[in-house]
């Protein structure tokens, strides 16, 4: 009888281990997804006219949409090192083409728009870019 037990025990204790072992035990790798690529229209690194608003910016995703789409962060500065912020706007959009209007320029100001677009699946997919305005 106690042969039997012990063998049971065994036969238990073998399992468990098997099974534990079966369940891979480390953290579940983060997720394969192509790097962001994103078209602004202002040109990304372009330096616009002296204009009239409004101030247009249409934010395209080019490569393929994360899964759970993407955060947009636009922030619109006066361009002369004080870092006077004038506009923001941070938006979660799952759609490839996004149209926003940079509302608060001052008048006869050069200013600096800056976007930032990151994967709301992977958050060390990250996207920058930015370009230079002046309000007339």
């Amino acid at each position: 009888m106690k042969i039997v037990n012990r063998l049971t025990f065994f036969l238990f204790l073998t399992l468990s281990i098997i099974s534990a072992c079966s369940k891979g035990g480390g953290s579940t790798p983060p997720p394969q997804e192509a790097n962001l690529s994103v078209t602004t229209d202002p040109a990304n690194g372009s330096t616009q006219l002296p204009a009239l608003g409004p101030y247009n910016l249409k934010v395209t995703i080019t490569s393929t949409m994360p899964v759970n789409g993407v955060k947009i962060d636009i922030t619109a500065k006066k361009d002369d090192g004080s870092n006077t912020v004038f506009f923001t706007t941070s938006v979660n959009k799952t759609t490839a083409v996004n149209d926003f209007t940079i509302t608060g320029t001052p008048a006869a100001t050069q200013c600096l728009a800056e976007v930032k677009v990151t994967s709301l699946t992977k958050a060390t997919n990250v996207w920058n870019g930015s370009y230079r305005y002046s309000s007339k």
